[in-house]
């Protein structure tokens, strides 16, 4: 049988997105199958035995010639393939995945986000418009999900909305890939500064306020910081954060790689991931959380249901309730003057990690799906 050509379709993300194309796309080219990446880049090329297709997009490009423009030109490209599998991961490419179908091709909609509950969220929409444009949009995208070949969700909860639309609904979760050279890379703990990290993009549903105001809420000679690692922060919430005491004692550090950002978690005391619980939020599973995990750290973490079923019993977490700074600052407190306790909850991190949430098994569950699709015998 000939290698299945599969197509991955992208007009958001960068083509060496984590879950696109160093989870889902390289561990499908390990597997056997002929993979393309088609997203916005500056030139085609070829990586870790990926095929990367460029469609042309401008930084100053607004989100409207983004679903336009960007759209139409991931549809030539992916037309011009003539693959025998297409999986696309935004939701403004459901007509792009309709056509295709159309066309007799199989398709996968890979489901990142639950899109209504965050377009309730949406501080640019007028909150009139808002409860309506989701409902119209939940309708829309549960009509759409019958007709696509197979649905891969990241977390129960979307998961449970899309089944009975779609019953090759499969959940592959945003698990990291195994720890493989951190160990050398870690400080000791001992030596390591007082540093909580939070990696990541700014939006005030993720809680960063609550986070700059949780660094006011600690003792006056406390030694704290916290690093924030991201490649936009809105200039009004950080021109009204910095007026913040909290600011003092936060370390913006802008854009970092991959294995920068491993770096610093492989140096820091705790990671934080305290999303508010709205929208979508309680349904979410954030790479982060299981990246700090694997770091080796422990987490500081919204009390949201799926996330203390999840990890409580691991015992890696501190769990608090996000809207509150005082909360926050408390479990900072802990986790640096118990530093033999903050060693241990990483350590159990770690091992669960490597255990049980690691991609490997998700690996598994993808290349699964897409021998039932192709009727290929690849092995993850």
């Amino acid at each position: 049988m000939d290698v299945p050509r599969i197509v991955h379709l992208t007009s958001v993300h960068s083509p060496f997105d984590v879950r696109i194309f160093v989870k889902e796309c390289r561990s499908l080219a390990r597997a056997g199958f002929h993979v393309t990446i088609i997203a916005p880049h500056t030139r085609d090329e070829r990586v870790d035995g990926v095929h990367i297709k460029s469609v042309p997009m401008k930084a100053s490009d607004g989100r409207l010639t983004r679903m336009t423009r960007t759209t139409w030109n991931v549809l030539r490209r992916a037309i011009d393939l003539d693959a025998d599998l297409y999986h696309f991961h935004d939701p403004e490419l459901i007509p792009v995945g309709l056509w295709l179908r159309w066309k007799g091709k199989k398709v996968i909609y890979d489901i990142h986000e639950d899109v209504p509950k965050d377009v309730v969220l949406k501080e640019y929409l007028p909150r009139w418009t808002r409860p309506p444009l989701a409902s119209l949009i939940a309708l829309l995208e549960e009509i759409a999900a019958k007709r696509f070949s197979a649905l891969i969700t990241v977390s129960p909860l979307i998961a449970e909305r899309f089944y009975p639309h779609n019953g090759r609904t499969v959940l592959v979760f945003n698990y990291p890939e195994l720890p493989s050279g951190t160990e050398s890379n870690s400080v000791p703990w001992q030596s390591r500064h007082p540093v909580i990290v939070f990696p990541g993009g700014i939006l005030p549903e993720r809680g960063i306020r609550e986070m700059v105001y949780a660094m006011a809420c600690l003792p006056h000679q406390f030694p704290a910081t916290l690093e924030i690692a991201s490649h936009y922060f809105p200039q009004d919430i950080l021109e009204e954060l910095q007026r913040h005491p909290g600011w003092r004692r936060v370390r913006l550090l802008g854009s970092l790689s991959r294995s920068q950002v491993q770096q610093r978690m492989a140096q820091a005391m705790a990671g934080i991931v305290t999303y508010l619980p709205d929208g979508q939020n309680l349904g979410a599973m954030p790479h982060k959380l299981f990246e700090f995990m694997a770091s080796g750290i422990p987490v500081i973490a919204s009390d949201f249901p799926l996330w203390r079923k999840l990890l409580e019993d691991v015992g890696c977490a501190v769990f608090v309730n996000p809207r509150h700074p005082d909360a926050i600052a408390r479990a900072i407190e802990f986790i640096i003057t118990h530093p033999a306790d903050a060693e241990a909850m990483g350590e159990r991190g770690k091992n669960a990690v490597c255990r049980v949430f690691n991609w490997n098994s998700q690996a598994r569950e993808l290349v699964n799906l897409y021998n039932g699709l192709t009727g290929a015998a690849c092995v993850a």
